[in-house]
């Protein structure tokens, strides 16, 4: 089980490392053949499942992000805590609500990551 603490520093700390625009530092959070699901991989073209596979496949995805107008930047609203995975619960850039599931090995690093966006 995530101890609540624990949970709550890695959220604020993702949430801060988004907020850097330090790609370097927010991969720092995950293996290096972490998978990626989210809706806006495949609304924006990088792959039709949906899934990425590894820092170097998430890398152009997630740099096209951080290089958006306006910057991007996430207000952390809360974190749900799993056995071995949290959510976590944030406003984005365009005021619109998006939760991220993270999975975790034993190590505390990110093995799986699956995001929810809303579409409208």
């Amino acid at each position: 089980m995530i101890d609540a603490a624990w949970a709550k520093d890695f959220a604020q700390e993702w949430v801060e490392a988004w907020n850097s625009h330090d790609l370097d530092r927010i991969f720092a959070h995950f293996t290096d053949d972490f998978e990626m699901t989210s809706p806006l991989i495949v609304q924006r073209g990088y792959e039709a499942s949906g899934t990425l596979h590894g820092k170097n496949a998430v890398r152009p995805y997630w740099q096209a992000g951080l290089d958006a107008l306006p910057p991007l930047r996430f207000e952390l609203i809360d974190v749900l805590i799993g056995v071995n995975s949290i959510t976590i619960y944030f406003r984005q850039t365009s005021g619109k609500l998006a939760a991220e599931v993270l999975i975790f090995n034993d190590q505390g690093q990110v093995v799986k990551g699956i995001a929810h966006h809303t579409m409208q």
